[in-house]
């Protein structure tokens, strides 16, 4: 009789519903999915998924949940299982549908999501997922609060605009127009004080903030942002995976000599980061001679602008997670002292014994 080493659930998360599929492994390395069922995405509903989820599998062998980081909504049903003692693994949505690409799936739906996020995690060995630090948490919360106003002021600013090349503008409406753009831009100022002040009351959090901004461009909000999305970097182990995070991977259609689509980033991946970056980027462009030579090279290279500011705005956030790994600021003498040391050393290798 085959033995059960390995029991899985995947877990497709939406806004109002978690669908579930049940995997395991037996001993023969052979995967099988045998069960699933859809849950309201609601306290209610995720007691019923862990009652379901302990009828239907083996009590001794332990049970994993596998999900996918689907903005905020998979937060609930992860604190939830952590907080009953569950191993919990959270995996990048670029990476599921990676993986779905190398599945035979011609239709795309979120049963089939579900199992294929089961079979991921039989045939991976998943981190356990732990929670969040709450600053981070707090985090996030304001950064994306920020984020709205913003959008929301700018909306407002074209209403603005618009009113005022009426022939007739109304008055009073232009009044509460700019009455709006006062309250929102109070708002965003209180935002940032939030901001802030939460930093400094995290020694931790505050070193990292101040390591993150010595590179080009990277200022309190861009930084906040940064550590708020990534978790302090805890979701992230390498440079790679961090852009792929982003949405910052480049993805290419090619085939023979009749197809051939042109490279792109896949902007499947957390649109805050690559928000978060733009105007750095710009920044770190203008004054830095490094991002400056970066830029002008890939300018001379496919001529496209907005192209090459991707590309700085990629490197950019790299080099954030390479600061926060080596816990040292920004040097931005680093290249040429980096030459002078191998010039030295090729100097010193040359002189007779």
């Amino acid at each position: 009789m085959k033995k059960i080493v390995k029991q899985v659930v995947g877990v497709d998360v939406a806004q109002s519903e978690l669908v579930v599929c049940l995997g395991r492994m037996t001993d023969d390395w052979s995967a099988e999915l045998y069960a699933n069922k859809t849950f309201a995405n609601t306290k209610g509903g995720m007691q019923a998924l862990a009652v379901w989820v302990k009828k239907q599998t083996d009590p001794e062998v332990a049970v994993r949940f596998v999900m996918e980081a689907t903005g905020v909504y998979h937060e609930g049903l992860a604190y939830f299982l952590e907080e009953k003692g569950c191993q919990v693994s959270i995996v990048l949505p670029n990476k599921i549908s990676n993986y779905m690409r190398t599945l035979e799936v011609k239709t795309i739906t979120d049963k089939t999501s579900s199992q294929a996020i089961a079979l991921f995690g039989l045939e991976r060995k998943l981190d356990n997922w732990k929670r969040p630090k709450e600053i981070f948490r707090k985090l996030r919360q304001l950064t994306r609060e920020r984020d709205q106003i913003i959008v929301e002021r700018t909306m407002v600013k074209n209403q603005l605009h618009a009113e005022q090349t009426e022939a007739y503008p109304n008055k009073t409406s232009l009044k509460r127009i700019k009455a709006r753009i006062t309250i929102l831009t109070k708002q965003e100022k209180e935002i940032k004080n939030e901001l802030a002040v939460l930093i400094a009351q995290d020694a931790e959090v505050k070193k990292m903030k101040a390591t993150i901004s010595s590179a080009p461009g990277i200022g309190l909000l861009t930084a906040a942002t940064v550590l708020a999305e990534t978790n302090g970097f805890d979701l992230i182990r390498n440079k790679r995976q961090l852009a792929s995070y982003a949405g910052y991977d480049v993805t290419e259609k090619q085939s023979g000599t009749s197809v051939k689509g042109k490279p792109r980033i896949s902007k499947k991946g957390n649109k805050y980061l690559r928000k978060a970056m733009h105007l750095p980027a710009l920044a770190a462009i203008r004054h830095n001679e490094r991002f400056k030579a970066i830029y002008a090279r890939l300018i001379s290279k496919h001529g496209i602008k907005m192209k090459a500011a991707v590309a700085v705005q990629r490197k950019l956030l790299e080099m954030t997670y390479t600061l926060y790994k080596t816990n040292k600021p920004f040097d931005k003498n680093y290249l040429q002292q980096k030459e002078m040391n191998g010039t030295k050393n090729l100097e010193r290798s040359l002189q007779p014994l």
